[in-house]
């Protein structure tokens, strides 16, 4: 499974959805995940690619890590998993 289908694997667990309807176009908000869905979600990202997310649940808008959709957020995975080898 690619790291983009884990995401979103997990982001329509959040959702109560199955994988195949969650769209890259998605924002958590269009899938009905709220504040505490989408920290539930992230700490499910955390835990699966054994990565730190650096996301402030108060001042989402203030993050280094872009939740305004799902896309984004798989992109802001990859770029953690990648530094994260990097540095390994």
């Amino acid at each position: 499974m690619e790291l983009r289908d884990k995401v979103i694997a997990i982001i329509a667990e959040q959702a109560m959805l199955e994988p195949g309807d969650v769209s890259l176009d998605n924002s958590p908000a269009d899938l009905g995940i709220d504040s505490l869905g989408l920290v539930e979600s992230i700490f499910a990202i955390e835990e699966t690619f054994d990565i730190s997310v650096p996301f402030n649940a108060n001042a989402p808008e203030e993050s280094e890590f872009d939740i305004s959709s799902v896309a984004a957020i798989v992109a802001a995975v990859e770029r953690l998993v990648q530094k994260q080898h990097a540095s390994a």
